[in-house]
């Protein structure tokens, strides 16, 4: 794969959900995890599969008569593609207003402010 993070709809983030929880899989046990949570039909699943080897997300390596397949894409990689993302064209690339906006549209419990207050210390801390 390419230092490039290739870019993961949302529904193929449901095959990579499975996979990341646990690889290597066959195409069977992904179509019947993926399938446990959704009404998706098997072909759809195995096509948004196919589409995600094509993207380099994930590897497939040939197993007796079958492949297995394995996640190419770290989750960490993708949930920092995705957050970066998000900021950029919903809040002009600043973490402030996104979080102005949770403070005042969402519920923000005691235990996530927090965890946003530790988190803060720590971004201080380190100087930035």
């Amino acid at each position: 794969m390419s230092n490039l993070t290739p870019t993961i709809s949302e529904a193929e983030s449901h095959v990579m959900e499975v996979l990341w929880r646990r690889a290597p899989q066959s195409s069977e046990d992904i179509v019947a995890a993926v399938q446990q949570a959704s009404d998706w039909h098997e072909k759809t699943i195995r096509t948004l599969l196919g589409r995600l080897v094509a993207k380099g997300a994930v590897n497939a390596e040939k197993d007796g008569r079958r492949y297995l397949y394995s996640p190419a894409l770290a989750r960490k990689q993708w949930q920092s593609q995705e957050s970066h993302s998000l900021l950029d064209r919903v809040f002009g690339g600043r973490l402030s207003p996104l979080l102005a906006h949770f403070s005042e549209h969402e519920k923000l419990g005691a235990k996530d402010i927090a965890e946003l207050r530790k988190l803060l210390d720590a971004i201080e801390k380190k100087g930035h």
